[in-house]
């Protein structure tokens, strides 16, 4: 099959941006520790314990593109790759649970009147800098990666990053995107302190962190909340699909046509079909496996597909239908 071909590449494309990000992380994190036991800074404590996050999520996304990887099975007659989604769902909780929290505390610490002493931050810049180059690496990585992936797919980039069934680029991106951001945070924090000579300011640079973080964890979230309740395939699959069926010779009506995400790049299609009433028991068998053959050949990445014979006057089924979608598709070839 397409996909069996493409998904290698894919998933080293991918696992490449993941160790990349996962070195620029780990460098960074062991940085700003240092930098921020020397500064005392509270905004530069929240910057590290961001990274800390990072390197450890980087860590989750590899296990879920190694484990999502397994073929099918007796248990698992789908395969796995849903399972993707439940470790890229870990990575959101971890940005918040260990990066906005952590940066909330501190902020609040700070703003109450209980500061850290600020010695030298000269040691806080030279760290910020330096972390600013290395992440801005890892992101044009991440960046290169998603737009191509959204070139190949033919959509806008937004709409990609609504749409993907593939997360793993999408969480470097973002965690990589609130990292360059969050460094930007922590120098207005750690100059204005230095400017002011008030700790209010490194307080409100760390929060702004937490606020930065929290905002990318529901953003994760979102994303594979939606692939693991089971979205749609692509509308355009979709249409696609529709127009085969309907244009085959030996169906009358297409009555419904169910799909469903269950991996990167795998797609589930169920059709219930009006076949003509001229046809034999063979003759609508045939059609049955015929069907299948050209959608897969149509689209690699649909995996599996079931197509049920049903008269499309059957009042049940047309009241499930119409709660599905409001209305009954229209009779004809599309």
């Amino acid at each position: 099959m397409p996909e069996e071909q493409q998904e290698p590449e894919e998933q080293q494309e991918s696992t490449l941006t993941v160790l990349l990000a996962f070195g620029a992380n780990l460098g960074i994190a062991i940085a700003k520790i240092v930098a921020a036991v020397i500064t005392g800074s509270a905004s530069m404590a929240a910057e590290a314990a961001h990274s800390i996050a990072d390197t450890f999520n980087e860590v989750l996304l590899i296990v879920g593109l190694r484990r999502s990887g397994r073929p099918a099975d007796r248990r698992h007659p789908l395969g796995y790759g849903k399972e993707r989604y439940i470790w890229t769902l870990l990575v959101a909780v971890a940005i918040f649970g260990m990066g906005a929290l952590f940066a909330f505390y501190q902020g609040v610490e700070t703003l109450l009147g209980h500061p850290g002493e600020e010695s030298d931050p000269l040691a806080g810049y030279i760290v910020l800098a330096v972390s600013f180059a290395l992440e801005a690496v890892s992101w044009q990585q991440a960046l290169r990666q998603v737009r191509a992936d959204a070139r190949d797919e033919g959509l806008p980039m937004i709409v990609y990053i609504r749409r993907t069934d593939e997360p793993t680029s999408i969480s470097v991106l973002l965690e990589d995107s609130a990292a360059l951001l969050g460094l930007l945070f922590a120098f207005a924090g750690l100059g204005l302190h230095q400017l002011t000579g008030s700790a209010i300011w490194d307080g409100v640079g760390s929060i702004m962190i937490g606020v930065l973080l929290t905002a990318v964890a529901l953003i994760l979230g979102r994303i594979n909340l939606n692939l693991l309740i089971g979205n749609q395939a692509d509308p355009r699959l979709v249409h696609d699909v529709r127009g085969l069926l309907g244009a085959a010779p030996e169906i009358e009506w297409v009555v419904d046509i169910v799909t469903m995400t269950v991996g990167a790049d795998r797609v589930l299609v169920c059709a219930r079909l009006d076949f003509r009433d001229t046809l034999t028991a063979g003759e609508v068998e045939r059609a049955c496996v015929r069907m299948s053959h050209e959608l897969r050949a149509a689209h690699g990445e649909i995996d599996e597909v079931f197509i049920e014979p049903v008269p499309r006057d059957d009042p049940e089924l047309r009241d499930r239908v119409i709660a599905r979608y409001g209305r009954i598709s229209p009779p004809g070839r599309s």
